[in-house]
């Protein structure tokens, strides 16, 4: 079998700018992005830690390493899936996010899964 299909996992991401938590004036841009994460492989796998890379339109970066997601540690079987919603400010109107998600596979195989890249942006400032 191989290792590549026994552990793999498929992650979505959408991102919405929250207008209300935000202050254009102070630089200040909030957005929430929902995350699936889908067990596309054949081993039940637990979402151990994550870790972020956050770049604002100015190449700053913030990295964000911890535990689980949204305080869970989810165990997906295989076929499985577990979306969460989160939130990530930013100093300028548009941003991406992009990472990895440690995980753990049932039969002790620790591995990594991709989070592709994805954009943060207040609506109309990308054309």
């Amino acid at each position: 079998m191989d290792e590549a299909a026994k552990y793999a996992i498929g992650v979505a991401a959408k991102a919405v700018y929250v207008a209300d938590q935000s202050d254009p004036s102070r630089n200040h841009y909030v957005f929430a992005y929902t995350i699936t994460v889908t067990n596309t492989g054949t081993v039940a796998a637990q979402l151990v830690s994550r870790h972020w890379i956050i770049t604002d339109s100015d190449h700053h970066v913030q990295e964000v390493k911890g535990l689980g997601v949204v305080g869970q540690q989810p165990l997906l079987k295989p076929g499985e899936s577990f979306e969460y919603t989160s939130g990530a400010s930013l100093p300028t109107a548009v941003g991406t996010m992009r990472g990895t998600y440690q995980m753990m596979a049932e039969d002790g195989h620790g591995f990594e899964a991709e989070i592709p890249v994805f954009t943060l942006s207040v609506p109309r400032v990308l054309h």
